[in-house]
Formats: structure tokens, C-alpha cells, sequence
């Protein structure tokens, strides 16, 4: 059976629901996530992108270059600027989730920390996951 997920923005104005097993989840300390997330790091699980959809609302994008030289779009809540999914040009058929942003964040499973070498000496880091200086080959 397909776990369902479902999550929202802090305001209200969008809400998602996801119906697919997550793939990889972790937590990323490069510096565009701690831009985007405001602390040290994000937390993300992968979905499948079939079965993501927005049940209300819509979101903004904001586009940058991955490491890798794809594109990633981070899509957030215009009205809150809750940050919600990320889309990875490198993953086409995955959309990664935003952890804060589930109505059940315990159902996040982490399996790594990613970009440690960027990670601030006063971050929390989950020491019994695996480190990865940068992104694996």
C-alpha cells in the first residue's frame, strides 16, 4: 500500500497531498538550503512526482543552478513564504517535500546528512546517519 502524505504552508493558502512510497530523505547543509530553510540545513524526502499534486492553492518558484549544473526550483507559499517542495532537473520523476511543511513530520525517515563540509560548526547533526562531505558520484 502507497504511503499518503499530506502538508501545507503556514498561512493556509496551500495545501499538497502525495500518494507514492518516498524515496531518499535526509538532511542537506549546503548553503542554498540553509538560505531557503533559514537554519543550518533542510530536511527532504523524495515522492513521486505522479503522485504529488496541490489540493489548494498554488505556489512560487524560485530557480537556481545545482552543483551538478541543472536547474532545481524550490516552490514556497507566496502569501507566507513557507517553503514547501524542491523540483531537481537531475531527478525529473521526483518531487522532494519539504519535512516542515507535513502535517505528520514524524513520518520522515531520514537516511543521511549531505553536505557536511558546508555545515556550521553549531549545527544540530544526526550522528548515527551516514555524512557525506558533498554530493556522492
Amino acid at each position: 500500500m502507497a504511503t499518503k502524505l499530506t502538508g501545507g504552508c503556514l498561512c493556509g493558502a496551500v495545501r499538497y497531498e502525495s500518494t507514492g512510497d518516498p524515496g531518499m530523505s535526509g538532511h542537506c547543509y549546503c548553503r542554498d538550503c540553509q538560505y531557503s530553510s533559514g537554519g543550518s540545513n533542510s530536511s527532504g524526502m523524495f515522492v513521486p512526482k505522479a503522485g504529488f499534486k496541490l489540493t489548494k492553492g498554488q505556489l512560487k518558484h524560485y530557480e537556481v543552478t545545482a552543483d551538478s549544473g541543472k536547474k532545481l526550483s524550490r516552490g514556497f507559499c507566496s502569501n507566507c513564504g513557507s517553503p514547501l517542495i524542491s523540483v531537481l532537473e537531475s531527478i525529473p520523476d521526483q518531487i522532494e517535500i519539504r519535512v516542515g511543511s507535513l502535517d505528520d513530520p514524524n513520518q520522515f525517515k531520514p537516511a543521511f546528512n549531505i553536505y557536511m563540509a558546508s555545515a556550521p560548526k553549531w549545527a544540530p547533526v544526526a550522528p548515527e546517519l551516514p555524512k557525506f562531505q558533498k554530493m556522492p558520484g
